[in-house]
């Protein structure tokens, strides 16, 4: 592990999905999924997310997208937040939902659009 590439990506995590929840992934990282919180760390967060080629919001409407196609809920959470905390706004995030329905489902697109509904209420927004 490059220690100063896990930092710079660390603050960055922190930054895009709020640190408490990053803080406590790597806290309750035991030996067997450390190793994946340090990769997604290192690589993701910072040699992806910190590049300069894209701004932030716009790395969060391609997550958003690529996240619903996937149809991971739990994900779609997290990059709901991050997404929020990069500049969309809720109608952003409706566009991009509405768009994805399209392109990679309808049903997709239904489930991201509860998981979204899930993360604005405990935002209060």
């Amino acid at each position: 592990m490059n220690k100063d590439a896990f930092e710079k990506g660390l603050k960055t995590r922190r930054e895009v999905l709020g640190a408490e929840y990053v803080d406590n992934s790597i806290k309750n990282a035991d030996a067997f999924n450390m190793p994946m919180q340090e990769l997604v760390t290192e690589y993701c967060w910072n040699e992806i997310w910190n590049r300069p080629g894209l701004d932030r919001r716009t790395r969060s409407i391609i997550n958003l997208s690529m996240i619903t196609a996937l149809n991971r809920s739990h994900e779609l959470k997290l990059h709901v937040r991050g997404a929020i905390n990069n500049g969309l706004s809720k109608e952003d995030i409706q566009e991009v939902f509405l768009q994805a329905a399209i392109y990679c489902g309808v049903s997709a697109a239904i489930d991201s659009f509860r998981c979204a509904k899930e993360v604005f209420a405990e935002m209060g927004i």
